[in-house]
């Protein structure tokens, strides 16, 4: 009985719950992004992109396992949660570009950009409508972070130490009997960029109408 006590003292002093850890992860992310744009030699460029690949990938995974589930359940939800999913999607494909990339060309800033806004625009979604809703329900916010917080370890313990990756001219997850000039490569699917853009433009015109 005491052991249980400690166990809940502690995990309530150290623990966030989960809508605090997501946050959190945004945050730090924005602030790899705003580095990047600050950033001069390709091999700073380089490491910072490693460090957003990482971050949204870890990120993106535990919200698909945990955090997802647990908000479609006890919400009843069929659109916030399937959208999210699908822009986790999207934003897999960028990341995809662009890991393991070589940051020396415009294009390669294009696409980090785009990157950027998309997390921009997906963050902002999460922030203002799924979470606020989360916390108005009685799911167990602190257990849910404390179970994100959990996978979340394991996984960054599972991805390559910073700078070890960045040295490999392809990503691991990415093909590697793709030739270069295979889809797999290309830097943008065709019509990928502006279509990216094209989408992002009408979300903000869409929003600024509500």
């Amino acid at each position: 009985m005491e052991s249980s006590t400690k166990k809940t003292t502690q995990r309530n002093s150290t623990t966030q719950d989960a809508t605090a850890l997501l946050r959190a992860d945004h945050k730090r992310v924005s602030g790899l992004f705003a580095e990047y744009k600050k950033a001069r030699s390709s091999e700073n460029k380089k490491d910072i992109v490693a460090k957003i690949c990482r971050e949204l990938t870890v990120h993106a995974q535990i919200e698909e396992e945990i955090f997802y589930p647990a908000v479609k359940q006890a919400l009843k939800d069929k659109t916030l949660v399937p959208e999210a999913t699908v822009e986790h999607a999207t934003l897999k494909a960028l990341i995809a570009q662009v890991e393991g990339g070589e940051p020396d060309s415009e294009m390669f800033d294009a696409q980090i950009e785009v990157m950027s806004e998309y997390v921009q625009h997906h963050v902002k979604e999460e922030q203002n409508e799924m979470f606020p809703k989360a916390k108005a329900s009685k799911m167990d916010l602190m257990e849910l972070g404390e179970q994100l917080t959990e996978r979340k370890a394991e996984l960054m313990a599972q991805q390559p130490e910073q700078g070890s990756s960045t040295k490999k001219a392809k990503s691991p997850s990415m093909n590697k009997s793709a030739p270069m000039n295979s889809p797999t490569h290309s830097t943008f699917p065709s019509g990928g960029m502006a279509q990216d853009k094209r989408m992002l433009k009408h979300r903000r015109t869409a929003d600024h109408t509500l």
